[in-house]
């Protein structure tokens, strides 16, 4: 059946997506932070987590951004082929963007230039992925992505002929030149396959995953374990005080390649992983 919107239900939605994400710690990542709280033998590891909880709570009750890099916006969007979008989608996604940065008084963090680097005060232009689906609905997913962490990105092109230790090396390797600059614990999002631009969507694609899930492939399953195990047994810890967790979870999410390519790149989320979804 063919439904038809308005372009404004999509900027309202989108506005609220991002007040949510900035101010109120997902449940899942919430959930990780305590139970590694639980599972901490370090005192000053304790001491840090400790602070960063007590942080979402406070940003959550007087809506405050848990992060005072209330990040880039990104958007995702899955548009069902039967829907209709009265007026102008990718305006109303911005108008979102801006209403929510206004009205939540997140910091603008985006400059018009990357090399002249003069503020747009409205945090636009934000970046904006579409996807058409089946259906008649619009799934929209966001993210603040603040660049304590996305600094700490990573791609490589590795061959075909490379060992999965190698990958698997690459990942822990990353985070440890990383140390504290992200903000751990971390979520590390990893996407493997694909052309180069496709892995790195994916690396950031693929932190939306509830922590505690695994991929549905068993052999992906088991790259994501013995990952998080390496990473951790580097003892990075909270913020860089050392501890037994550097990481709350590693997602991967993968693509077909080419028969020469094995393209992987990692995305590391800061331990407030700001994203927030809908469908409308």
């Amino acid at each position: 059946m063919i439904r038809t919107i308005d372009s404004k239900l999509i900027r309202d939605t989108v506005k609220d997506l991002f007040i949510k994400a900035n101010t109120s710690l997902r449940p899942d990542i919430l959930s990780s932070l305590r139970l590694a709280r639980k599972n901490e033998t370090s005192a000053k590891a304790g001491y840090v987590l400790d602070i960063i909880i007590k942080n979402a709570a406070i940003a959550k009750k007087k809506m405050l951004p848990i992060c005072q890099d209330t990040g880039m916006a990104v958007v995702y969007l899955k548009i069902g082929q039967s829907l209709i979008v009265k007026g102008s989608l990718k305006k109303a996604v911005n108008e979102g963007v801006a209403l929510a940065y206004k009205k939540g008084y997140f910091r603008n963090s985006i400059v018009k230039d990357p090399l002249i680097r003069k503020n747009t005060n409205t945090n636009l232009p934000s970046i904006i992925y579409t996807e058409i689906v089946r259906g008649n609905k619009i799934n929209i997913k966001v993210a603040a992505k603040g660049f304590g962490c996305e600094n700490a990105s990573k791609t490589r092109m590795f061959r075909p002929t490379d060992p999965l230790s190698e990958i698997e090396r690459f990942i822990a390797d990353s985070v440890k030149e990383a140390g504290s600059i992200p903000c751990p614990p971390v979520y590390i999002g990893i996407g493997i396959g694909g052309t180069l631009d496709k892995a790195v969507a994916l690396s950031k694609e693929a932190i939306f995953r509830p922590l505690g899930k695994t991929n549905k492939d068993r052999h992906i399953a088991k790259l994501e374990k013995s990952v998080l195990k390496k990473v951790n047994n580097l003892r990075i810890g909270p913020i860089g005080v050392g501890g037994n967790v550097t990481a709350l979870g590693v997602s991967v999410l993968t693509y077909p390649t080419h028969i020469a390519g094995l393209p992987v790149a990692i995305n590391i989320s800061c331990h407030a992983t700001r994203t927030a979804e809908t469908t409308i």
